[in-house]
């Protein structure tokens, strides 16, 4: 008998679905919770990315399209937001902030790095003109409380603000590392699922993968990699920081981008025996 594509297609799901279960199971998150948190999910990408000829689907169609009874999907698409946009919009302001420092040329010195900053002053680069380019609502003195309690910014003896050069590679911060989890994987899968679905893969998807090596040479592999990956996000930002002011100015269509690393290392399996 010729397999099903759908029954093997769900198997493979198993072992993608594994890393998220054990998210989902020590932050607290029952089946219960995460079924109806699928059911939304699988209401609004249908709804969203299926339209026929541009037309807003209807409740029958997304129903019939996902499964979820069409009680449901009316429920789901008349409610409102899930609370998380405030969380997504803070992080988003750091991350601007955090990527604008680290990456303007008036806020780096010749060899790359980000400069002390006083908080303020009748000239720039100060922080308070830094969070006030960006955005104007938002308080300078809030910002740089978080950015303090979050230990990405210390304050110097002179007075200066600096910033964690390291900063790039995240935070220890729960919530900030919840709504990055859910950024960084979240379009690392999509670029995957695109290249999955498509006959010539659109997006970048590269890794390089060994079996059988030592713990200490991994260790090597991994501090190696540190170094290159962190270079490779500095330079990045500071390249995406100067066209972004050139783009934004042109009234033309915008795009966003996320280019992201990692390194997952565990114990090989043990070898068996022929």
């Amino acid at each position: 008998m010729t397999e099903d594509p759908t029954d093997r297609f769900t198997r493979v799901l198993r072992g993608l679905l594994r890393p998220l279960v054990r998210v989902l199971i020590a932050r607290g998150v029952t089946v219960p919770i995460a079924y109806r948190l699928l059911k939304e999910v699988y209401v609004t990408v249908a709804a969203e990315d299926f339209a026929i000829s541009g037309d807003r689907p209807t409740d029958s169609r997304v129903s019939v399209l996902t499964g979820v009874h069409r009680r449901d999907v009316k429920t789901i698409r008349e409610a409102e937001d899930d609370g998380s946009t405030g969380l997504r919009q803070k992080t988003g302001l750091l991350t601007t902030v955090v990527g604008r420092w680290a990456g303007g040329r008036d806020t780096t010195g010749k060899d790359g790095k980000p400069r002390p900053l006083p908080r303020s002053g009748e000239t720039a680069p100060n922080f308070e003109a830094l969070v006030r380019e960006i955005n104007r609502d938002i308080r300078p003195r809030t910002v740089l409380d978080e950015l303090l309690r979050l230990g990405l910014v210390q304050v110097d003896d002179d007075g200066l603000l600096v910033l964690d050069e390291t900063v790039l590679m995240g935070s220890g911060d729960s919530d900030q590392q919840t709504v990055f989890f859910a950024q960084n994987v979240g379009d690392h899968l999509a670029a995957a699922a695109e290249n999955l679905m498509s006959e010539d893969p659109p997006f970048l998807e590269r890794a390089v993968f060994y079996n059988n090596l030592s713990p200490a040479s991994v260790d090597e592999i991994e501090t190696r990699a540190r170094t290159l990956s962190q270079d490779t996000l500095v330079e990045l930002n500071a390249m995406a920081r100067d066209r972004q002011s050139r783009d934004e100015a042109s009234g033309k269509p915008l795009q966003r981008f996320r280019f992201g690393v990692y390194l997952y290392r565990e114990d090989a399996e043990p070898k068996t025996e022929d």
